[in-house]
């Protein structure tokens, strides 16, 4: 009996390791232990997903685990919640994804999607997610990726994650409520098309902080039915800078908007608001402040003819109580600030202390306005065309 007992345990010894180990009362699932190979060839795709079973499927605090040193090939992966306890992922390893012409099946809209999880928290420590954008970026009409979706996720935490080149935006928030993403490195060519950083899309209580941010769309996009966005401590460019919209394909809302102490490098727009001609809905309670400006072209701008004047109809997106303060440095274009709100008008637009100047040097900074209505408080260029 004795003889079996010592058999046993030296089974359950020798095969423990490969499916999981504990840290403390936290369970950690490494890949490697389902079958994942890490050597940048094999699809490791059905050993993420059996050891993310395991992991959302732990009763206890559970920590799953890409390791370093390796390279993961991953077709599609959708991880679901609800998971039975706190989840964290520990991203130390490289992830790619696999090239336009071998991506067969699975979700053709987002690469990796992870939904209904609350509590979720996501370390980057030095792993990276690469989506193999180059092979796709010529295909116009192709229904390209984005490399990483959050879906119906809340009290969701991501940090010091890297993402580089996707087919299309790097990173998607999606009816979440309640996070945080810091020390986030987002890179894709400024020649790459619809590689916007990060979209938020339906969500609330969302901070994004102390990022990076280089690509060929916008850095951070803000899109319907979202509030309560703060952002601060970005560092965008190349891009098209931080936009509010676009907004009014259908009836969409936006408030509580607060963007401050960040940087727009060499980036064709700075502060946005867009919205399409015709459109309906709201954006209202807005604040851009404390702006750096290196060759930003087109710093400020409230632009409600996206689509065109031509599509005009009875509709208007309403923008109104829109602060602009505290922008600082250059703009490679003449127009430093184009106010061009519809038929019905923009109200409460306030610049505030701005110093905006042209690049180039004999050219002088200017600023244009269509029915738009605030104030200007102290701010170069000045802005008579702003009217009460």
């Amino acid at each position: 009996m004795q003889s079996l007992d010592t058999c046993v345990f030296i089974l359950a010894f020798i095969i423990s390791p490969y499916l999981c180990h504990s840290v403390g009362t936290n369970t950690i699932y490494n890949v490697i232990n389902y079958g994942a190979k890490g050597d940048g060839r094999s699809d490791d795709s059905q050993a993420f997903l059996r050891a993310w079973q395991s992991t959302c499927g732990a009763q206890g605090a559970a920590t799953l685990l890409i390791p370093p040193n390796r390279v993961f090939l991953v077709s599609s992966l959708i991880l679901k919640g609800p998971c039975s306890a706190a989840i964290q992922i520990q991203l130390r390893g490289k992830i790619v994804a696999p090239a336009k012409d071998a991506w067969v099946g699975g979700y053709k809209y987002t690469w990796i999607l992870i939904s209904n999880i609350n509590g979720l928290t996501i370390e980057g420590n030095g792993g990276l997610l690469d989506g193999d954008g180059s092979t796709w970026w010529a295909c116009k009409n192709c229904p390209r990726p984005a490399v990483l979706s959050f879906q119906s996720c809340n009290r969701l935490s991501v940090s010091y994650l890297n993402i580089i080149n996707s087919p299309r935006a790097h990173i998607g928030i999606n009816q979440c409520q309640g996070a945080i993403f810091s020390n986030i490195n987002i890179h894709a060519p400024g020649n790459s098309p619809n590689t916007d950083g990060i979209d938020i899309n339906s969500s609330q209580n969302i901070m994004i902080r102390d990022s990076f941010i280089a690509s060929g769309d916008d850095c951070i996009a803000i899109t319907g039915s979202s509030s309560y966005i703060n952002v601060t401590g970005i560092d965008c460019g190349p891009g098209h800078g931080i936009s509010i919209g676009s907004l009014g394909r259908n009836y969409d809302t936006i408030q509580e908007v607060h963007v401050q102490n960040c940087k727009f490098t060499s980036t064709t727009n700075g502060a946005r608001i867009k919205t399409f001609a015709g459109g309906s809905g709201y954006a209202k309670r807005i604040t851009f402040e404390e702006i750096t400006l290196i060759q930003a072209r087109n710093p400020i701008i409230i632009d409600q003819f996206y689509v065109g004047e031509d599509d005009l109809t009875n509709g208007e997106v309403q923008v109104s109580d829109v602060t602009f303060r505290g922008f600082r440095g250059t703009c490679t274009y003449d127009q430093a600030i184009d106010l061009s709100c519809g038929p019905l008008g923009c109200f409460n637009i306030i610049l505030d202390q701005n110093n905006i100047v042209s690049s180039q040097p004999g050219k002088q900074a200017y600023c244009s306005c269509k029915n738009a209505h605030g104030s200007v408080r102290s701010s170069v260029p000045n802005c008579p065309c702003l009217v009460p």
